[in-house]
């Protein structure tokens, strides 16, 4: 590979860190806010804060110290819109799963199984490949197939949840911090 051509990699990385903690700072910042009936909504909130401050402020900044001629094409801008939508939609989704009860390792695990699967049957459908879809090669279906298998077997094999008795000291501890409430 070359060298000079990595930076990509180096981003895509980064974002692999961001998104295999996020759902589990995600449950935690619910679990947190110590309100069972509308906790999620709360985290939720904040993740909104979260993308507005580095989703908003970021790129405007970029665009203002580059120059930018803030020439916005309404095509782009729809589609850019709609890519935020199912990213906020997808958030939310994790949240509502994990107010079901789904824990992170498991939850997580599945969406970022799924998601590669999603990605490459609709990329396909869109930018389908010069010679036709019989002209994949055969590793690419097995990947799609393995990204499947390996969502599936993180689920049905999760580690056991901790017993309730050993969470309890934490409730408490936190219970006498706030005053007994």
């Amino acid at each position: 590979m070359n060298q000079a051509g990595l930076g990509w990699l180096a981003f895509a990385m980064v974002t692999v860190a961001a998104f295999g903690v996020y759902g589990v700072f995600l449950h935690s910042g619910q679990m947190n806010m110590a309100d069972p009936v509308n906790g999620r909504y709360k985290s939720f909130l904040f993740v909104g804060i979260a993308y507005f401050l580095i989703a908003v402020l970021a790129p405007l900044a970029m665009m203002l110290f580059s120059g930018s001629d803030w020439n916005i094409p309404v095509k782009g801008a729809a589609l850019s819109l709609i890519a935020g939508a199912c990213g906020a939609v997808g958030a939310f989704g994790i949240l509502l799963a994990f107010g079901a009860k789904g824990s992170p390792a498991v939850v997580m695990s599945i969406v970022f199984a799924g998601a590669p699967v999603v990605n490459a049957v609709v990329s396909i459908a869109q930018h389908p490949p010069a010679g036709g879809a019989g002209s994949i090669r055969w590793q690419f279906f097995a990947g799609i197939a393995l990204a499947a298998l390996g969502g599936c077997l993180v689920t049905l094999y999760k580690p056991p949840a901790a017993p309730a008795a050993a969470k309890a000291p934490a409730v408490q501890s936190a219970r006498s911090v706030a005053g007994g409430r």
